[in-house]
């Protein structure tokens, strides 16, 4: 019984702790921010207790909410885009809503990561007054105690509470709210229409904001865009899974090479569902992920991590992957990008050469050099291949968003293997005898989102899609499947090619 009673304190201390913990985390919680790139904005996302998950588009398009599934509610405020036009922003709103776990997922980590910070945050503070009132001694403790009920001990809390949540609290606007009119929000069948028959997951979304007649129009173009596009491409992924592929044998490893994706993640559950049909357990890709590699487009780098994410990855940028964004973005998900002239560990106890192309070009027919001209890469690559080749660390395979990039390369003879993509549609396995009499091959891959220009977002391809299964034996590579996606959604497969040397 006195042992009981000697720790009876130290519990009242830890459930004082707790308590005051978990009010001091709530609020954290609920007056935290987090801002990410969501559905091609700079978003704020901040979190409550309402249980629904709520959007706010802006003063043009309406808002929209729907049930979160949880007591936890989110708050997602669009900010700035680089849309140039309502009709386009819509466009992207159904593309990405086609495929939407990676924005999804990017939503969820940001509460995660606020929710642990506020926990973290609540627990440190909540321990501060039981400090105190350990230091202040039992004298002290007795005089403050009987001070409370005074007018002084009054004041004097209400000060000591005010500087804490002072000190604590991103303030966010408080006092507008008493003049805000209460939130008038209406079914989204409602919104559109008895005319408008809506998928089963809109069923229960809710739309508040302006119901002019464009506006209507334009969420009933992409409810239709939403619904056409995700039953496309689950169709399609359904489709793959069933494909009749070669399937490795013992000691190989086969990877999915694709390229030119252009935005389209509609395409990144067909593209896993091909690779997990083959076998494949790695991916390589050879670039144009965006369309311009502005942050806007961070969905599309989101949508194929997603998609890969316990494949062994390695990539490079295309033309249209400007500037430094995709390579560093997809690279701090663990992409596995090429310093100038370094040869990597690649698949299959292989070794795997790469380089970003270094052009940039627009949407229309140019294109401007910058850095390395084409040229003189080329030229690098193949010293690079070559050096290796003499060193005895022969280049197995050579990553390039553009096969011309490797050219020299194979024309000299020092690699197996070159694999890009860039012209959106298939070539090859071609063999190359190079110089020194070793045999290669070059490939290209089609375009993975069916893109017809620069941007492939839409409801479904544009033009027939392409993916490449490369198989893997003993150090080299040994074979390549093609794998088509028509736009009607059948596929082609061509036979298995083996790469003899």
């Amino acid at each position: 019984m006195s042992r009981l009673r000697g720790w009876l304190p130290a519990a009242a201390y830890v459930v004082v702790w707790l308590l005051l913990s978990a009010v001091a985390a709530a609020g954290f919680f609920l007056t935290g921010e987090r801002t990410v790139d969501v559905a091609s904005h700079e978003a704020r996302v901040t979190a409550d207790f309402s249980g629904e998950v709520t959007v706010r588009t802006g003063p043009v398009l309406p808002d929209v909410r729907k049930d979160s599934g949880s007591f936890v509610g989110v708050e997602i405020e669009l900010g700035k885009t680089d849309a140039t036009s309502v009709e386009q922003l819509v466009a992207r709103y159904a593309a990405i809503g086609s495929n939407p776990d990676a924005p999804i997922e990017k939503v969820e980590t940001a509460v995660r990561d606020m929710a642990v910070d506020a926990i973290a945050r609540g627990l440190a503070l909540g321990i501060i007054p039981l400090l105190v009132w350990r230091l202040l001694g039992e004298r002290r403790r007795r005089e403050v105690v009987d001070a409370l009920p005074t007018k002084r001990g009054v004041v004097g809390l209400l000060v000591v509470a005010l500087v804490v949540i002072g000190l604590t609290a991103p303030w966010r606007g408080l006092g507008a709210a008493s003049n805000q009119q209460p939130e008038r929000w209406v079914p989204l069948s409602t919104f559109v229409g008895p005319s408008v028959e809506l998928p089963e997951e809109l069923a229960d979304v809710e739309v508040l904001g302006p119901a002019g007649g464009g506006v209507q129009r334009l969420v009933t173009s992409a409810i239709d865009s939403y619904d056409e596009g995700t039953e496309f491409y689950r169709q399609a992924a359904e489709d793959a899974a069933e494909l009749e592929l070669r399937q490795p044998e013992e000691r190989e490893t086969v990877v999915l090479l694709l390229s030119d994706r252009h935005d389209n993640v509609g395409m990144d559950q067909v593209a896993r569902a091909i690779a997990d049909r083959g076998g494949a357990t790695a991916v390589f890709d050879a670039g144009d992920d965006t369309s311009t590699g502005e942050k806007w487009e961070a969905f599309s780098l989101d949508s194929l991590d997603e998609a890969f994410e316990d494949y062994d990855r390695w990539a490079v940028t295309g033309n249209h992957d400007h500037g430094t964004f995709v390579r560093s973005y997809l690279g701090d998900l663990g992409w596995t990008y090429f310093d100038d002239g370094e040869v990597v560990d690649g698949p299959g106890d292989t070794r795997i050469l790469g380089a970003d192309d270094p052009r940039s070009s627009g949407l229309g027919n140019w294109r401007d050099e910058t850095g390395l001209t084409f040229e003189e890469l080329r030229s690098r690559l193949a010293e690079a291949t070559c050096d290796a080749e003499e060193d005895g660390d022969r280049v197995d395979t050579l990553l390039v968003h553009d096969r011309n990039l490797g050219d020299e390369a194979l024309e000299r003879g020092c690699v197996d293997l070159v694999v890009g993509g860039h012209t959106h549609t298939q070539f090859g396995p071609e063999p190359i005898r190079g110089s020194n009499g070793e045999l290669g091959y070059e490939y290209t891959v089609g375009t993975a989102g069916g893109a017809a220009y620069a941007i492939a977002l839409g409801t479904k391809l544009r033009r027939p899609a392409g993916f490449a299964l490369i198989t893997y034996r003993d150090g080299e590579p040994v074979g390549i499947q093609s794998v088509g996606v028509l736009t009607t959604g059948r596929f082609t497969v061509d036979p298995y090619v083996e790469l003899e040397y």
